[in-house]
C-alpha cells in the first residue's frame, strides 16, 4: 500500500493567507497546501518526494492546488480526508470510532483519519499511586496486532495527549506511521515542528511525500532518559515537560507541592494543573522522589524540585528560627555543608555533602538520597526546578538557604543528566555540557 501525502495544513495552507503573525511571515506563500492523501494498494505511479524520510523543506510544485496524483476511484485510489456521510469507496471499508474514520482496504490495510471525526474531551485525570498500573492495550486473539493501524493522520498540535491515549490502547504501536497533517501557525517554525513530532515519534513530512507502507516503520528517535528543565517562574517550564511526554502511552505525574486545602488561590493553580494533564496520566502528590526513582514503571514528570525543596525544609523543621535549625547562617556555611559554590567540586562522588545534625543535616541527607537515586533510576524522568537567584538576594536567612540547596541540587542533578536546558519566555534554550 503506497499513500501520497498531497498536502499537510490545516485550512487555507500554512502559511495562512492574510495572516500577519510571526510564523506565518517566516513562511512563503503555498509552504504547506491544505490536507489531502492519496491511498492506493493498486500499481498507480504516485508523484512525491522520496519515500517517507521526514524533511523540514516544502515539496516542490505549486503554490497552491493538490500535488500530482491518481484521482479518487482511478485503480483502487482513495482520496483522503473522507467525510462521514461519504459510501465507501469500492472493495473498502468506513467505520465511525471515537479517534475517527477509520478505512479498512482490501488488502486488509487499516487508516485512521482523526481528522475526520471530531473526538470527545478528555475527562477528569485519574489518581493512581506510584505503583498501581495503568491499563494497557489487549493483544489480538491470533497474536495479530488487534485494532492496530498501519497510519495514522493526525493533527497532533491539537491536543498531542491524544496519541499517547491511542498507543495506550494498541490503536498505534510500533509499526504505525502517524503522519502530522492540518499543520498550520500553532507552531512557530518547521524546527519546532520537526522537534515536536521526533519527541512524539511522528513523521512531519513535506507536502508531496509518499508513504510506502509495506517496508518497516521507521523507528522512534531515542528520548534522553533524565531530563532537567529550569526556568522561573511562569517561564513555560511546565508546558514544555508536560509536551515532552504527552504521546507516551502511560506517564506517572508527580506533584510535590502542597494541596492548596486553605489557600484558595493556589488551590486555583493546582487545580489548572489537574485539569491541564491528559485523563489517562497517573498521579502520585509525595515527596518521596527517590522511592519512585527506584522503582520500575512508566516514565516520570516531577513538578517540581523548587516545591521538594520546600516540602523537605517543611518537614525537617529546618527554617530559621525553627527549633531544629542549627545556629549558623548563610554566610558561615551552606545547608549541603560547604562553605561555597567552588567547595562542591572538592565531593568527587557526585553525592557528598552532608551537613551537620538538626534540620539542615537532614535536608542535606535527603539531597544526597535524591541525586543518587536519579543517577541509578532505569525509569524515563522528566522533572521541573526553579532556575534560583538570577542576581537577586532574597531578604531572608530562610530565602538564601533555600536559594542554597536548590541552586546546588539543580546542578548535581544537572551533573546526572543527558539532557538540561533552560525555560525562558516559552523558549527552549538546550544547556550543552
Amino acid at each position: 500500500m503506497k499513500v501520497l501525502i498531497s498536502g499537510t495544513a490545516r485550512g487555507g495552507g500554512w502559511p495562512v493567507p492574510g495572516c500577519g503573525c510571526a510564523s506565518c511571515a517566516r513562511l512563503s506563500p503555498g509552504h504547506r497546501r491544505p490536507t489531502e492523501v492519496v491511498v492506493t494498494e493498486a500499481s498507480v505511479p504516485l508523484t512525491g518526494s522520496a519515500a517517507g524520510v521526514p524533511s523540514h523543506a516544502p515539496a516542490p510544485g505549486p503554490a497552491s492546488g493538490t500535488a500530482p496524483g491518481p484521482a479518487l476511484g482511478a485503480a483502487g485510489a482513495v482520496r483522503l480526508p473522507l467525510a462521514a456521510s461519504d459510501p465507501p469507496p469500492p472493495g473498502h471499508r468506513v467505520s465511525a470510532t471515537a479517534d475517527g474514520l477509520v478505512l479498512v482496504t482490501p488488502g486488509g490495510g487499516r487508516i485512521l483519519d482523526t481528522t475526520a471525526s471530531p473526538v470527545s474531551p478528555p475527562s477528569s485525570p485519574s489518581s493512581l499511586s506510584p505503583s498501581a498500573p495503568v491499563s494497557g492495550p489487549s493483544a489480538a486473539p491470533d497474536g495479530g496486532r488487534g485494532d492496530a493501524c498501519d497510519l495514522v493522520l493526525m493533527d497532533v498540535l491539537d491536543r498531542p495527549e491524544r496519541l499517547g491515549d491511542m498507543r495506550r490502547r494498541g490503536v498505534v504501536d510500533e509499526r504505525t506511521r502517524v503522519v502530522a497533517v492540518d499543520v498550520d501557525h500553532r507552531v512557530p517554525t518547521e524546527a519546532e515542528l520537526a522537534r515536536r513530532a521526533a519527541l512524539w515519534g511522528v513523521l512531519a513530512v513535506p507536502d508531496g511525500t509518499v508513504l510506502d507502507l509495506a517496508g518497516p516503520a521507521p523507528a522512534r528517535a531515542p528520548r534522553p532518559p533524565r531530563t532537567l528543565l529550569l526556568g522561573g517562574a511562569r517561564s513555560g517550564k511546565s508546558a514544555e515537560a508536560e509536551l515532552r511526554l504527552a504521546a507516551e502511552p502511560e506517564v506517572l505525574y508527580v506533584a510535590t507541592g502542597p494541596s492548596g486545602d486553605g489557600d484558595a488561590e493556589w488551590a486555583r493553580r493546582v487545580r489548572a494543573h489537574r485539569d491541564r494533564r491528559p485523563a489517562h496520566w497517573g498521579t502520585a502528590e509525595t515527596i518521596d522522589l527517590a522511592g519512585l526513582l527506584r522503582t520500575p514503571g512508566p516514565p516520570l514528570l516531577v513538578d517540581g524540585l523548587g516545591t521538594w525543596v520546600a516540602a523537605v525544609f517543611d518537614e525537617n523543621g529546618a527554617w530559621p528560627g525553627e527549633p531544629e535549625n542549627p545556629d549558623r547562617t548563610d554566610d558561615e556555611s551552606g545547608p549541603d555543608g560547604a562553605r561555597d559554590e567552588d567547595q562542591d567540586k572538592d565531593h568527587t562522588d557526585g553525592v557528598g555533602g552532608v551537613g551537620g545534625v538538626g534540620g539542615l543535616g537532614a535536608v542535606s541527607a535527603r539531597c544526597d538520597e535524591l541525586v543518587a537515586a536519579w543517577r541509578e533510576t532505569r525509569r524515563r524522568v522528566v522533572a521541573v526546578s526553579d532556575e534560583t537567584g538570577l542576581g537577586v538576594v532574597p531578604a531572608t536567612a530562610g530565602g538564601r538557604m533555600f536559594r542554597d540547596v536548590l541552586g546546588r541540587l539543580n546542578q548535581r542533578l544537572a551533573l546526572e543528566s543527558e539532557e538540561v536546558a533552560l525555560v525562558v519566555a516559552g523558549r527552549l534554550l538546550p544547556l550543552p555540557v
